[in-house]
């Protein structure tokens, strides 16, 4: 399948998948961004897609980010008739009181890298627990997949199934 693709910023870097049977590419972002703990930011990535008729784009977190970061990538659809630039919603869970034992942060702030590495010092800056999502960072991955159109009846009684009814944590936790 072809993908058209539009760069709408120079530093845009086309997606490519890292590993031979990988279902996503990763999306790589245009500029640095620092998300505060509890803040939400939309990372730009610099491309518009033309996604076949049928088809959509699944943005999907990285599994190593949302291991070893507070930082949580929201689902995103990409729908095929959309043009504009894509952009990644990330969110940071982080909570600074979790994150250090001290007994003050009126002097302190700690800037964490999706790297791995973090930044840190003391210069009358009230933050802690912000997280800076640097230019060129690959910040999340996008799946092609099919869209399936579905037809909706009303009807006054649905089918009876033995789960029936039973909603959220109806089956237990348990494996056994």
């Amino acid at each position: 399948m072809n993908v058209n693709i539009k760069k709408l910023h120079e530093d845009a870097e086309m997606p490519k998948y890292a590993h031979e049977g990988d279902a996503g590419v990763d999306l790589v972002a245009i500029e640095d961004v620092i998300i505060e703990p509890g803040e939400t930011a939309l990372v730009k990535t610099g491309l518009a897609f033309e996604l076949p008729d049928g088809y959509e784009m699944m943005i999907r977190p990285r599994s190593g980010i949302t291991l070893k970061t507070k930082l949580r990538v929201q689902l995103g659809t990409v729908d095929s008739h959309f043009r504009g630039e894509v952009g990644v919603i990330v969110d940071n869970t982080a909570n600074f009181a979790d994150l250090f034992d001290i007994p003050t942060i009126e002097d302190f702030y700690v800037i964490y890298g999706i790297d791995g590495r973090y930044y840190c010092g003391t210069n009358n800056i009230k933050e802690g627990g912000g997280y800076i999502i640097r230019k060129g960072d690959r910040i999340a991955q996008a799946v092609i997949a099919p869209v399936s159109r579905a037809q909706f009846t009303e009807v006054e009684t649905l089918g009876e199934t033995a789960r029936g009814v039973g909603g959220f944590g109806s089956s237990g936790v348990s494996a056994e």
